[in-house]
């Protein structure tokens, strides 16, 4: 029964693997036409997603099988770029008998993997302004996460792992299962890197991804990537920005020459939002609320400040503080439009891959990042409480409690959002704080 399998999902700790990581028992109980999978990873320098659809491709479909049914939908739609040819062709023998699979081929282009772009080219359906997928019948999801259904529902598997690309300034570009809670230093030592303290590191893609604190921060089940690159790299000077300076450079600097709005994905799709407004509007001090309120359509893809803006100035960060502080004030997003009308000029404006990664001066560090087969140990975990959309998990642990991998060391608090958390190592429980559950346990990585 569906009920029965979103149980499962919940009790296994199943989110959103990539983003804000919403609780996928949520997500999935509800009645949609097409499930469609984000097989696009558009980021630059991530490999996670084209990797796993070749070593995991039974698990995968399993688990598309399992969200088409729980979901009672007409069908599966995989989006993945014509570029991953090898994992295309696994996935044209997969699914060669399902009537209810197909695959959807993709332009290389950003961010062709932003949910509603991606079910846009996949289906041709548009969600409203504000809104999402399931208001149009569909829902989105990717990869690792269907793997993770596949793995609970067959193998009574919690959340207890998760796969990372480490790439950039590293010795050896690569790609790794790792606990969830080993600190990041430790993950990329298994790329070679020594000295983490004296390199930035960003915590997802080099278009939305943020500049970690420290590498000493655990790996959570959202985690798929960790770029590292030299102190001075544009990607980490613009990340080290104080929002004084970016404010003080947009005044200054904003030609408004309106090319944010014109590659923005979401005006092209026919939202209501032109960053060069916003912007304009910051400049001469216009308190201009029906402009500001745009910032809430944002996607924050980034297009605009790290590819379009021939002033390296940052819209997409003001767009974050504005959320922020309109937010604080009670004000609400925009009414969508109506009627919601993609731009005529949406195709020949999307922007292929290598130009973004050729503007971020990554080509270099384009490089293979090969999955290791290798089984890693550690000797301390620190779980966070929240690594998820909604509220922290309530640690059901004490100190000194033993537990095993897959044990649930979180629940969910009664009646919220959110999601349980599980032991990844063998060990006992040394520390609880009000964000994390420390489990020691014997043993290097070898």
């Amino acid at each position: 029964m569906a009920s029965d399998v979103l149980t499962t999902i919940k009790n296994a700790g199943i989110v959103g693997a990539g983003g804000a990581g919403f609780p996928s028992h949520v997500k999935f109980n509800a009645k949609a036409e097409v499930i469609v999978v984000n097989g696009a990873e558009c980021e630059p320098l991530i490999r996670v997603d084209q990797q796993l659809m070749i070593v995991e491709i039974e698990k995968f479909i399993r688990g598309l099988e399992i969200a088409i049914e729980v979901t009672e939908a007409k069908e599966g739609i995989i989006a993945i770029k014509g570029k991953h040819k090898e994992a295309i062709a696994a996935l044209d023998e997969a699914v060669a008998n399902k009537d209810n699979i197909r695959i959807h081929i993709l332009d290389d282009f950003y961010p062709a993997g932003d949910e509603q772009v991606t079910l846009y080219e996949a289906t041709g359906r548009q969600v409203p302004q504000g809104g999402i997928p399931i208001q149009v019948g569909a829902v989105v999801t990717n990869v690792e996460t269907l793997i993770n259904v596949a793995q609970a529902v067959d193998e009574g598997k919690a959340v207890t792992d998760t796969y990372i690309t480490v790439n950039g300034h590293v010795p050896q570009p690569i790609t790794v299962k790792v606990p969830v809670g080993v600190s990041v230093r430790e993950v990329l030592a298994l790329a070679g890197v020594k000295n983490a303290d004296d390199y930035g590191i960003i915590d997802g893609g080099p278009m939305m991804g943020g500049l970690l604190k420290s590498p000493d921060e655990p790996v959570q089940k959202t985690s798929k990537a960790y770029i590292v690159l030299p102190q001075d790299h544009y990607l980490i000077r613009i990340r080290n920005l104080s929002l004084k300076t970016i404010s003080k450079e947009t005044q200054t600097a904003c030609l408004q020459c309106r090319y944010c709005t014109d590659l923005c994905p979401r005006f092209l799709l026919g939202h209501t939002i032109e960053p060069h407004r916003i912007m304009r509007a910051l400049k001469y001090g216009e308190i201009a609320e029906d402009v500001l309120r745009m910032a809430f359509t944002c996607c924050e893809c980034g297009m605009c400040e790290q590819y379009a803006c021939p002033a390296h100035i940052s819209p997409k960060t003001v767009n974050v503080q504005l959320k922020k502080q309109l937010s604080a004030k009670g004000l609400k997003p925009l009414d969508k439009p109506e009627p919601q009308i993609v731009h005529p000029r949406r195709a020949e404006r999307k922007v292929p891959s290598k130009r973004i990664v050729g503007r971020l001066n990554l080509t270099k560090y384009d490089l293979p990042a090969p999955l290791s087969v290798k089984e890693y140990t550690f000797n301390t975990i620190q779980v966070p409480l929240k690594q998820h959309v909604g509220v922290p998990a309530v640690p059901i642990v004490k100190v000194g409690d033993h537990v095993k991998r897959g044990d649930m060391i979180g629940d969910i608090p009664e009646k919220a959002l959110g999601a349980t958390i599980h032991a990844s190592i063998d060990g006992t429980v040394s520390e609880i704080t009000d964000s994390v559950i420390v489990i020691k346990a014997g043993g290097e990585h070898q």
